[in-house]
């Protein structure tokens, strides 16, 4: 078993925090990296060290490769955690680390760029026996191929960047006439998004609901599964809230999908925790979309109607530990609820950066917030705007509903602009509370 004492959080704002939260309960020393932005920062506070790493701008400083291996060499570190997002699915980063004879706490880089390719993620995927929607196998280089593909599987198709996701790269194509001008634009933004043109294409469900599934893998072949999140609630390709277990997935199915991914991982030979996207049609029909090869925003719904700490596991199996528990162990308890708030103006979506001038999180039964915020912060226009993230659990799904709208209620963001109000809306919203939503959802929302 490997020893890891002290582990480097590649990372900020919450997902630093939750990161050292877990590493307090296991006794294990964190090394903070920040950027000149981040100087005041509460990860900065709460880890046992610090270092700067770099000006403001994400380039060079959290996706600056040099200065955070240095950082790590210097406090002789054990491993680093990528958290999500920046490095957390750069197999150049992780073989690096291991370069360093420094754990990378996820899978292995081979498994990363296998995965993080998404024309080889299908390709795999569809050897490993994963549902797999009609589509291209290589990606398309010319107007001709993906003529001739389109009139194999039909329209409405949509056009994905082979190497992200996130919406850049992605057009939904529906007739012919407009293949020419969509795939031009799919190749330009994904080169521009990800240093990679390469598109692929698949066909189009008008009204699927996005559903995932959680894994957790040992280094002995151990895989296990935590259930489904409820994801399909989105604005442009952007997750707003999430919940678990979702609505509409009935014991049998979880069941199915939940066996789909254990034997894909097994089969690719993953280990970490890890998340299978999957969409689901309306006849209960799912298809592969791609796998997070890292923890996700939302993991805290699993973690909380499976009273498991992903974060925990992550370490353990880096450890080389086997896993602590079978599927048969793992119950869904209740119904958990996550909502993104963000520093956003709640109706046009742009960002409110600033100073929070006030700032009061919520407390009660079953509520929890993750947040690296607090009053006098100034949020940055350089990263994400997610500040915050309130989670619930309940017994039931009405009552989870009733406790997010109470919590929502009592939380206090006053100096910067935030999408409280729009999740107070979505919460109130009669096909929300009916579990009858597709991923239209925000489109057809009357805000």
């Amino acid at each position: 078993m490997r020893e890891i004492r002290k582990i480097l959080i590649a990372n900020r704002g919450e997902i630093a925090n939750r990161i050292i939260w877990t590493c307090k309960e296991m006794g294990i020393k964190t090394v903070a990296v920040h950027s000149e932005a981040d100087r005041e920062a509460l990860h900065v506070r709460y880890a046992d060290e610090a270092i700067c790493i770099g000006p403001a701008p994400s380039s060079e400083s959290y996706l600056n490769i040099p200065a955070i291996i240095s950082a790590a060499e210097i406090t002789n570190v054990d491993g680093i955690h990528p958290g999500y997002g920046f490095l957390a699915e750069s197999a150049t980063f992780a073989t690096i680390c291991e370069d360093c004879n420094i754990k990378f706490i996820g899978p292995r880089p081979d498994v990363i760029t296998m995965m993080g390719d998404k024309v080889e993620a299908r390709r795999t995927m569809t050897a490993a026996g994963v549902p797999i929607l009609p589509g291209s196998p290589d990606p398309i280089d010319s107007i001709e191929d993906a003529k001739k593909l389109a009139l194999e599987i039909g329209f409405p198709l949509i056009i994905k960047a082979a190497a992200g996701g996130g919406g850049r790269g992605m057009r939904i194509v529906r007739h012919e006439s407009e293949l020419a001008g969509s795939l031009e634009l799919a190749q330009s933004e994904a080169l521009n998004a990800f240093k990679n043109g390469a598109v692929y294409i698949e066909r189009y469900i008008e009204r699927p609901r996005h559903i995932e599934i959680q894994v957790l893998a040992d280094e002995h072949g151990n895989v296990i599964h935590l259930g489904e999140r409820e994801c399909t609630i989105q604005r442009r390709h952007q997750k707003l809230l999430e919940e678990a277990p979702s609505p509409a997935i009935s014991r049998e199915l979880r069941e199915e999908m939940g066996a789909v991914a254990v034997k894909a991982c097994q089969e690719i030979g993953y280990s970490s925790a890890g998340t299978f996207e999957f969409l689901l049609d309306e006849d209960d029909r799912f298809y592969f979309m791609e796998m997070n090869t890292r923890i996700q925003v939302e993991h805290p719904v699993t973690e909380m109607v499976t009273l498991t700490d992903i974060v925990r596991n992550q370490v353990m199996i880096a450890r080389g530990e086997n896993a602590q528990f079978s599927q048969d162990d793992v119950i869904i308890r209740g119904h958990s609820i996550e909502c993104r708030i963000n520093a956003e103006d709640p109706v046009k979506f742009t960002p409110s950066p600033g100073r929070i001038t006030a700032f009061n999180i919520p407390g009660g039964p079953g509520v929890r917030v993750d947040t690296a915020v607090y009053p006098g912060y100034v949020v940055p226009p350089y990263y994400d705007s997610m500040i915050a993230k309130l989670i619930v659990h309940a017994r039931t799904r009405e009552l989870a509903i009733a406790r997010m709208q109470r919590a929502l209620e009592m939380m206090v963001v006053e100096g910067i602009k935030t999408t409280i109000p729009l999740h107070q809306k979505i919460m109130a919203d009669e096909n929300f509370r009916k579990g009858d939503f597709s991923t239209k959802f925000m489109e057809e929302f009357k805000y």
